[in-house]
């Protein structure tokens, strides 16, 4: 095996591959453990995109997380968190 190591979103376009060539979930999810090992996605995340890829979603970009964004009152409170991230507010 080279020393290729996919991220998931490689994986992904991997599948969506999969899906336009109507390959069925089993199959592709076969195919990426027969050629990345212990790197494939689990089986139950191949489900979870073909049904996405199934309701038009095409989207294989990580998401970014559904947090609160950072909101500072003033620059300097701004200026200290970025010398030490893990102070509190």
């Amino acid at each position: 095996m080279s020393a290729y190591e996919p991220n998931s979103c490689n994986l992904r376009k991997v599948l969506i591959f999969c899906f336009i060539m109507k390959k069925s979930m089993a199959e592709a999810h076969r195919m990426l453990s027969n050629t990345y090992g212990e790197a494939a996605i689990s089986k139950k995340m191949c489900r979870e995109w073909f049904q996405r890829f199934k309701n038009v979603d095409f989207d294989v970009e990580d998401q970014r997380g559904g947090g609160r964004e950072k909101v500072f009152e003033d620059a300097e409170l701004e200026a200290l968190l970025d010398q030490d991230s893990c102070q509190t507010q």
